[in-house]
């Protein structure tokens, strides 16, 4: 499995709203823990560590 770059999320600006919004009321402590969890669970559903490991590359990237 590839890493896919093209935009694939349908509605992202809605997507966008859902996840600001998840963290509205949350400290940023607690925000950081949110997205770390969320991160881990989107690692699990993808689980091929090849494209794991590409998506750490680029997200270090600066510009990625």
């Amino acid at each position: 499995m590839s890493l896919t770059l093209t935009p694939n999320i349908s509605d992202p600006d809605d997507f966008y709203a859902e996840l600001i919004g998840s963290q509205r009321e949350l400290s940023e402590d607690e925000a950081l823990r949110m997205n770390a969890r969320l991160v881990l669970l989107l690692a699990n559903h993808v689980g091929d560590r090849a494209t794991l490991s590409e998506a750490i590359r680029l997200a270090r990237t600066p510009g990625g």
